[in-house]
């Protein structure tokens, strides 16, 4: 009896920082998706107990999953046998587990009213700076899945805002990534806006697009504190682990404007849904800063946080969820970013760097990935012979 309680007094603790977090309306995706994690359980376990309630996938995640091979022999070997290209063979295993995870979260998907449930899946980052490439990538992805809880990942470049508009207009709902900057926050939230009201026009029904625009933080501390370790000075240092919360608060902040506005309410009628702010890159990157750091203090209503497993782990574990840690602070983070503007850091070149380096980093893990597939669909074709 005394084991019996003590594992239920366990669980419940451990789901305790989760369940926090939940009702204080942040939805909970894990950041990342494998077939192994598909078949075993895993992934519908997380979204038993771990209160998971969508999965983002992004090109290193496919990299390291499919790069392994684990889970995509026999896939693999049936490719192999058609003859088909590396790129088909790519959307061919990284749809499938896109549309297996959609099915796991479809309850989900109808409990949340389509808010939740839902799995992301990325155009060829390679196409980044390529808008009719996107659009057509896009479409041909939405068409792939063919699940109603999918969201299709465009980057926040510059070409791929018009993208967005585009396919929020066609009635395709759009994850919006890799976004560093307020100003280019702005701009997706009014790609998002002018891709309802092109698809009011076009007589579609709003209240089935979903949206949400990952804005990225710990890449922000990362090279902000890079810089500011650089300088070496007291204050220099003071600001250390400041820059990528105060960016993200602001965020925040810039949201709740553009959704607050007459423009936004005209569409209110219509069914049209918010595009909410994802919480993205919140694994701690410094071991010297605690690893629920980008969770707890980026809690506020209507967002979404999206978290490798480890940070999942550690948040289910020791996560410190003391209510709403975000609207009370943007003072303070105005505060933060001048200050490292003030000691020669310029904001507009870091966050045009960490957008480059973010498309670049994509760009490469899916190189590696059709490089790694392009070999064992080689093999696979010579063991058939």
């Amino acid at each position: 009896m005394i084991s019996v309680t003590t594992e239920a007094t366990a669980a419940a603790t451990v789901a305790g920082p989760l369940k926090r977090l939940s009702d204080e309306g942040v939805s909970i995706w894990l950041d990342d998706l494998s077939r192994e994690r598909i078949t075993s359980g895993n992934l519908a376990e997380l979204v038993e107990k771990k209160h998971v309630v969508g999965v983002t996938t992004n090109p290193s995640i496919f990299q390291a999953a499919i790069g392994s091979g684990e889970g995509y022999e026999e896939q693999l070997a049936e490719l192999a046998v058609r003859g088909v290209t590396v790129d088909e063979a790519v959307r061919m295993m990284t749809t499938a587990d896109v549309r297996a995870a959609a099915d796991i979260l479809r309850p989900v998907y109808e409990a949340t009213g389509g808010r939740d449930g839902r799995v992301s899946i990325e155009v060829d980052p390679r196409l980044a700076h390529d808008t009719a490439a996107t659009i057509a990538e896009a479409k041909q992805l939405a068409w792939l899945v063919e699940r109603p809880n999918v969201l299709i990942k465009i980057p926040a470049t510059r070409a791929g805002l018009p993208a967005i508009t585009e396919v929020i207009g066609l009635g395709i709902s759009v994850n919006v990534t890799l976004v560093f900057s307020l100003e280019r926050y702005r701009e997706v939230m009014d790609a998002y806006l002018a891709g309802l009201e092109k698809a009011q026009r076009a007589g579609l029904d709003l209240s089935a697009i979903h949206s949400v625009a990952s804005f990225f933080v710990s890449r922000v501390d990362t090279e902000v504190d890079r810089r500011l370790a650089k300088l070496g000075t007291a204050g220099a240092l003071a600001l250390r682990g400041r820059a990528a919360l105060a960016n993200a608060r602001l965020a925040y902040e810039e949201y709740g404007k553009v959704f607050g506005s007459a423009r936004w309410t005209a569409l209110v009628p219509t069914g049209a849904h918010r595009q909410r702010p994802l919480w993205a890159s919140t694994g701690v990157k410094d071991p010297a800063y605690r690893d629920t750091l980008y969770v707890d203090e980026l809690v506020a209503p209507g967002t979404v946080n999206t978290m490798p497993e480890a940070t999942l782990n550690a948040t289910a574990e020791h996560g410190a969820v003391e209510g709403d840690t975000v609207t009370g602070g943007y003072a303070q983070a105005r505060a933060d970013l001048a200050a490292v503007e003030a000691l020669g850091i310029p904001y507009d070149e870091v966050v045009k760097q960490l957008e480059d380096e973010g498309v670049a980093k994509f760009e490469a893990a899916w190189e590696k990935l059709l490089d790694a597939v392009s070999t064992s669909l080689r093999r696979k074709g010579a063991d058939d012979v």
